[in-house]
This record gives C-alpha cells, sequence and structure tokens, in this order.
C-alpha cells in the first residue's frame, strides 16, 4: 500500500504531468448518445481533450454503461454510487438518466476534469441528481457519499503503473461488506495483468458472465469484472 505522507504526492503529480494533459488534441464536440437505444431520452455528452485523456469517452466505458443499463436497472434504483476516474462523466450520467437511483449519484475524477463533468451534468439537466467531485486515489479519505456505497463504478481506470498502488488503496476504502464494484478495463500492456492478479489477491473479483456481449469485447481485450471484498475466514 502506498505510504499516504510521500508517495501519493509524488505519483499523483506524475499522473498529472503524463495523463492528464492529452497529448492527442482532437476538436471538442458535443453527442448524443442512447447504447443501442437502450437509454431514453439519449445522454448528451460535451467531450474535450484539452485537459486530459479522461475528457473523452472511451470503449470501457461505453461497455460498462451499456451492461449496467441492460443488466442492474432496478439493483441501481435503489443503490448509493460512487463513479471513480469518471472523465466526462459518462457512465454515471448515464445510469442516473436510465436507472434514475433515488440518492445523487457521485462522479469523481482529478481537478482537471471536474468542469467537465459539472458541463455534462448541466447539459442534461442532472444538478439535482449527480455530484461531480474531486478525488484523488490513495489521498482523499472522505468522499460526499456514504464511507461504503452500495457501488463503486470504475471504467479504464488500469492506464498508468504508478498508480496502481493509489487505485488499490481507494478500492480498500471504498469497499466494504456489501458494496459491488463494477469495474471494466481494457488491457493495453503487460503491466495491466499484474494490477488485475493484485486485485485478486486482496479482493473476490469475478467476471460478468451474464452480459451477452461478452465475447465480442473480450476480443478487443476489454474485460468486465465484479469486485467484492473477501470474506474473512
Amino acid at each position: 500500500m502506498a505510504d499516504r505522507d510521500s508517495e501519493p504526492s509524488d505519483v499523483l503529480t506524475m499522473i498529472g504531468e503524463d495523463l492528464v494533459q492529452s497529448r492527442e488534441h482532437k476538436a471538442p464536440q458535443t453527442s448524443r448518445i442512447d447504447f443501442d437505444g437502450l437509454l431514453q431520452p439519449e445522454l448528451v455528452l460535451h467531450q474535450d481533450l484539452a485537459k486530459g485523456n479522461g475528457g473523452q469517452a472511451w470503449p470501457a466505458g461505453m461497455v460498462l454503461a451499456k451492461y449496467l443499463l441492460r443488466r442492474k436497472r432496478d439493483e441501481l434504483r435503489e443503490s448509493t454510487i460512487l463513479e471513480l476516474g469518471a472523465g466526462s462523466g459518462l457512465v454515471g450520467l448515464a445510469i442516473t438518466v436510465g436507472c434514475q437511483p433515488t440518492t445523487p449519484v457521485c462522479i469523481t475524477d482529478q481537478k482537471p476534469m471536474l468542469a467537465l463533468m459539472q458541463q455534462n451534468t448541466a447539459l442534461n439537466n442532472l444538478q439535482d441528481k449527480v455530484v461531480p467531485a474531486v478525488y484523488n486515489w490513495g489521498a482523499d479519505s472522505l468522499v460526499p457519499v456514504a464511507e461504503h456505497p452500495d457501488v463503486v463504478l470504475a471504467a479504464d481506470c488500469v492506464y498508468f503503473e504508478p498508480a496502481f498502488p493509489l487505485l488499490l488503496e481507494s478500492l480498500e476504502a471504498l469497499i466494504g461488506p456489501n458494496t459491488v464494484c463494477y469495474f471494466c478495463y481494457k488491457k493495453r500492456r503487460r503491466a495491466d495483468q499484474r494490477f488485475i492478479t493484485a486485485l485478486n489477491k486482496r479482493f473476490l473479483v469475478e467476471p460478468a458472465l451474464d452480459d451477452p456481449d461478452r465475447a465480442a469485447y473480450t476480443r478487443q481485450n476489454i474485460f468486465l469484472y465484479t469486485i467484492r471484498r473477501k470474506e474473512k475466514r
């Protein structure tokens, strides 16, 4: 586990330099997304890479949102929900529109993404249903939801090896005895598998076998898991 007094600040600085500032500046665009007809009304999403690569909709986020809309509407309606690494807010906003949770959904990322999360929340008139917030992995202990949310969402959070201990630390802090984390990522490099190995040592990690799209996105090296706290023996 990362040392809160030393390593996290250095690593978070590295994250900010390498990932928050995007090297590939595509033109900002606003689009409507309905996840193959699963979402009505459509989600209005503004994508802007000016403040970082999180500012666009990535495939793992699309996979996760579509799965939740198809399989978990009833569960999410009655759950407290926190999203990690929300970027543009794609997943959290989509499930807010489609599942209508009874408590506000908290979407979180680093400070450079806050304005974009707020913008997309406003574009969909969800200001009273979504709480965009800054949450730095491994450094923050308090978030504006219950200590252990019922549901934690994480899409494409596996991207930078020095941040892996911080992500694990945050998952350990957030996942309580009754929490389920829906975790989707695209495997891009060998180090990504080392993270999943570490995840399996600390949590009960299971593939989402009930997703009818699983075979298609697995061929693209995208994987969707549920993560729960292991029972103490």
